[in-house]
Parts: structure tokens; C-alpha cells; sequence
């Protein structure tokens, strides 16, 4: 791919075809490369003067939006950015954040969303390991960056964000300012020419056994992946999404890209605050939200939640991870809220399955509305295959309790890993995508995962799945978040441990949430011991596992020894 340099840039009036026009495909009335970029440009033709960005006192429309993702390309373009470099982003939910999914790619580059919550150490070697040519960074996290950033050669421009009127900035150069400061500031971004299948971002796993991977994304995938989940959730011109998920983790499941292809406005908040969040839903009137299950607890007990029980609207809140209990569904539905369950991963752009709902099942029970959604379902519009298979390779029977391993293929299955062939070849193996979650496939057809493989705990040679039990406890009315792993028994090699956090003013012991679970389980897969307390947690609300299960296996190593 070559740069387009600032000279050969066209002037905006009347240069909109001809511009979009660089991904067709020479000679070829009927190929054109799919990327999101395009979902931006018809955004702001078609739904210029509606609102496309809310954040604060400030709101954009889309054909702002669209005049400020062209200014971002043209400046990182001057800056010496091109075709191929990498850009990472270190900031919150942010305008400059949700821009840099637009303006980054159409520079041509690549760009590298960074958790905010990772350590200093964690993020210089993100950024080291992608090779990114010029870093985004919000004021707040500027400390993080500090420490090294004048040491990595290959970084050559940092730009900070303010939200801010703040007089003392770190080292860099102002966002509003990088935007205002570009040659081609007013004209539109020449597009750079490229393949569906080029890269348009690498986002890192969490990294809980070892180094954080990159997972490379494409253009096509994306674009796919954008359109399905939107579809999924039924967006359009009149959603109002708001942003409770961070837009780092998945590139935002993709909701980045697929928002604007809806053309819905985005609201966005820097942190969840549960108090805010319902101010936000009320005031701007939200339609639909993402959010880990941890996110969901918060805002179902939230004193300000009664001011949404008395207004009755009809929202729907997406949810990944743990399957959402029978009490948080029916807190959520008294709310007006409607929980759609998915699952996926960093290497599937995020959600790969989705609990498809029938109106059908409306008019279930609660209990039994529950049990459905615990499945992760089937997979959505553009996810081609998800099998559930044996170690051979063959699909285990459709029976509801033989246990197989979820693999996929897809074109939203990740491109590989960023400089690690080993680790793609291992994920590929057999030319599926091996996910490493155990699950089942119901005579309908829906899958429902039972564990991680590294999660279920062998005892006494019988299989016990921590996410059965955890739903068990979930159960119980004094239960506000539960996670289950084994720890080390002489006479059964391990048994279930529950690590679980109350209610606020609520009471249990150990021994009556054991019973509890003894009453709806086999015995042996009711947990041993009960420990009260918070649960750690990822930067997107996930339950640590394993530093519960490091724990308590390190902690038996030191008392032996």
C-alpha cells in the first residue's frame, strides 16, 4: 500500500464519491472491499444533522463526527503515520476513543485500543510488542505512559486528551489541537487503499496465563461482525446506545462501528456510575446498553433504580459472561429492561453466540425464562459455524449433557496473533478456532457452556461445571455475586470452594448457603467451603478464577512445605 500525501488531497465539496471510491476494486462493477469505514460516510449523508455523539455538555452529528474522524486521519497522515503503523489509544469511553475507530483505519494504520486498567509495565509492553508508530492518550492515564515513553524508538508522536479545561498537560500534543493543526484540516482524508483482509486493529487478551496476545482484526470481519451485532440487537436511527462497555474491550464488541451503521447516537460515560447511568438513561432516553453481569447486579440494586421502575420503558441490556440469574432477570425486567445473554471472545470480536429469543417465551415463567437464557444459544447472522465436538473432532450428540469444546469458524474469527505463529497454529488447529470453553448442545440446537476446560473440577473422577453450581447460589436471596473453583482435597484431589458476595444488609452462613445447594444439586457437587467477600474482578467486570484458584492451591504448596 503507498501514502496519499497532503498535496493529493481533494477538496470535501462534491469529492465524496471519488474519495470512497478508492476501495472499489479496479474494473469491477461488482466487488467493492468491505470495511466500516463506509458505514461512517453513508452515516453522515444520510443522518448528517442527527445526533451522533453525546458526552457531557458536548454533542456531536454525524456529519461532524464525520468532519472530525477525517481531521484525525489527515493529522496522524502529517505526522508521519502510514499504511500498515500502528496507533495505539490509552483513554475511557471518550469522543476521541470512538474516533480513533474511524480516523485511525482511514490513515491506513492499525489501531491498538488499550485496556485502561492494566498496570504501567502491562502497557508498555502492548505498546512495544504492536510497534505503535503514534500513542492517544487521555490526560488522566498520561502517568501510566510517562515512564517510558520517551524511550521507545518506534513511537514517534503522543497526543494527549483532555475532557477538561486543565491548564497543566503532560508531554504531547493537544487532541483538539492535533485535529485543528493538520494541512488538510478541512478537506477530506484521502482513503488509503486496501483489502478487506488487511488489519484494522489488534486487540490484547487479558493475559491471565502469561504475556497478553494480540488478536488481529480486518476490515471484513469487522464490518461483518458490526452489521450482525446491530442486527442482533435491532439498532437503528432512533437507538440511543449507551456506552457502559469499555470501547477497548473488543473494540466495543464491534458496537463501535455498528452504531454508526444504524445511525443511532451514542452516549457516553467516562466510569459507570449506577446513579448516573439511570440519570443518563432517563435524560437521553437509552434503548439499548452492554454490560457484564457484574454491571447489571449494580444497577438492579441501585437506590435510584425506583425513578426507572416508575417510567416503564422498554431497554435492552446485552450481557456476556456468567449467565444472568432468575433474581437479576426479574429485577431487570421490573425495570424495563429486557437481558439478551451472548457469549464470546477477544479472538471472535466479541460475541460469536446469542441466546436468539422467541416472543414465544414472554409469557413463561421467570424461573423458566432463566433457564433459557442461560444458554448461550446460536450463532448470530454472521458467525458461519460454532460446533460443540469431542477430542476427535465429532460433534457430540444433541442431548443436553454430553460435554464437548466449543470451536468456530467464521470470517469474525480473529485474523491470528499478532508476531506469535506458534499460538495461532494452536488456536486453528484442525481449521477451527478452538475457544477452550466446554459446553453442551440442547435437542433445539442451542449450546449451552458449561466451563472453561481449565475451570471444571475433577472430584473423585466425576466432572462438577463451577458455573452449574454458581447458578445454584445465585439462586439463594442473599446473593449478590458467587464464583466457584476447586481446591486441593487429599482423599478427592480437589472439591468445590464457593467464594461468594452478599447482598448489602443481607445475612448467610457457610453452612446454610451448603445446604441450600445440597437441596437443588448431587451432593458431591455442593461446595465444601464458603468464603464471604469481593470478588476480584477484570477490567470488564469478568470474575478472576484464577487468582481465587492460585490462591488457595499456592497457599496449600506453602503450608505443606
Amino acid at each position: 500500500m503507498q501514502r496519499s500525501g497532503t498535496s493529493g488531497r481533494r477538496k470535501a465539496a462534491g469529492a465524496r464519491e471519488a474519495s470512497v471510491g478508492e476501495v472499489l476494486t479496479p474494473g469491477r462493477a461488482n466487488r467493492v472491499e468491505l470495511t466500516p469505514l463506509t458505514f461512517l460516510e453513508r452515516a453522515s449523508l444520510a443522518f448528517g444533522e442527527r445526533t451522533a455523539v453525546v458526552s457531557g455538555s458536548r454533542r456531536f452529528t454525524y456529519r461532524e463526527l464525520h468532519d472530525r474522524v477525517h481531521r484525525l486521519a489527515n493529522a496522524l497522515r502529517d505526522a508521519g503515520v502510514v499504511p500498515g503503523d500502528r496507533v495505539a489509544v490509552l483513554a475511557p469511553n471518550s469522543p476521541a476513543l470512538l474516533e480513533s475507530h474511524f480516523g485511525v483505519p482511514l490513515a491506513g494504520a492499525v489501531l491498538v485500543a488499550i485496556n485502561t486498567r492494566l498496570s504501567s509495565e502491562e502497557i508498555e509492553y502492548i505498546i512495544r510488542d504492536a510497534g505503535a508508530r503514534a500513542l492517544i492518550v487521555d490526560v488522566e492515564l498520561a502517568p501510566l505512559v510517562e515512564p517510558f515513553a520517551r524511550t521507545l524508538d518506534h513511537l514517534r508522536t503522543i497526543v494527549t486528551v483532555s475532557e477538561t479545561t486543565a491548564t497543566s498537560m503532560p508531554p504531547g500534543v493537544d487532541y483538539e489541537g492535533f485535529l485543528k493543526g493538520s494541512t488538510g484540516s478541512t478537506e477530506e482524508a484521502p482513503w488509503p487503499v486496501l483489502h478487506e483482509d488487511d488489519p484494522i486493529s489488534v486487540n490484547y487478551t487479558s493475559g491471565t496465563t502469561g504475556r497478553p496476545k494480540g488478536a488481529i482484526y480486518t476490515h471484513r470481519g469487522a464490518y461483518l461482525n458490526a452489521l450482525s451485532v446491530a442486527f442482533e440487537v435491532r439498532l437503528g436511527p432512533d437507538s440511543v446506545y449507551l456506552w457502559t462497555l469499555p470501547m477497548f474491550h473488543c473494540n466495543g464488541w464491534s458496537y463501535t462501528w455498528g452504531a454508526v451503521a444504524a445511525g443511532a447516537t451514542h452516549v457516553i460515560v467516562r466510569k459507570v456510575d449506577p446513579e448516573h447511568v439511570w440519570q443518563l438513561i432517563e435524560r437521553e432516553g437509552v434503548t439499548h446498553f452492554c454490560a457484564a453481569p457484574t454491571v447489571l447486579i449494580s444497577l438492579a440494586n441501585d437506590p435510584s433504580r425506583r425513578e426507572q421502575e416508575r417510567r416503564g420503558s422498554r431497554i435492552k441490556a446485552v450481557t456476556g459472561g456468567a449467565p444472568p440469574s432468575p433474581t437479576t432477570i426479574a429485577q431487570m425486567t421490573s425495570l424495563g429492561i429486557e437481558v439478551v445473554h451472548l457469549y464470546g471472545m477477544t479472538e471472535t470480536y466479541g460475541p460469536s453466540l446469542a441466546c436468539a429469543w422467541w416472543p414465544e417465551w414472554d409469557d413463561l415463567s421467570l424461573d423458566e425464562q432463566a433457564r433459557l437464557k442461560a444458554r448461550q444459544g446460536v450463532p448470530p447472522v454472521a458467525v458461519a459455524y460454532a460446533r460443540v465436538v469431542d477430542r476427535l473432532m465429532h460433534e457430540v450428540p444433541a442431548d443436553g449433557q454430553t460435554l464437548g469444546e466449543l470451536v468456530i469458524r467464521s470470517n469474525t474469527v480473529m485474523l491470528g496473533y499478532h508476531g506469535d505463529e506458534e499460538a495461532t497454529d494452536k488456536a486453528f488447529r484442525g481449521g477451527w478456532f478452538h475457544t477452550g470453553d466446554l459446553g453442551v448442545v440442547h435437542p433445539d440446537g442451542y449450546i449451552e457452556l458449561r466451563d472453561r476446560a481449565k475451570d471444571v473440577i475433577i472430584s473423585g473422577g466425576e466432572n462438577i461445571s463451577t458455573i452449574q453450581v454458581e447458578q445454584v447460589i445465585l439462586r439463594h436471596p442473599a446473593v449478590l455475586e458467587a464464583a466457584v473453583v476447586g481446591i486441593p482435597d487429599d482423599t478427592w484431589g480437589e472439591v468445590p470452594k464457593a467464594f461468594v458476595t452478599l447482598k448489602p444488609g443481607a445475612q448467610a452462613t457457610a453452612e446454610e448457603l451448603i445446604a441450600f445447594c445440597r437441596e437443588h444439586l448431587a451432593h458431591f457437587k455442593a461446595p465444601k467451603q464458603v468464603e464471604f467477600g469481593q470478588l476480584p474482578k477484570t477490567s470488564t467486570g469478568k470474575t478472576q478464577k484464577f487468582v481465587l484458584r492460585e490462591r488457595e492451591w499456592v497457599g496449600r504448596e506453602r503450608r505443606i512445605n
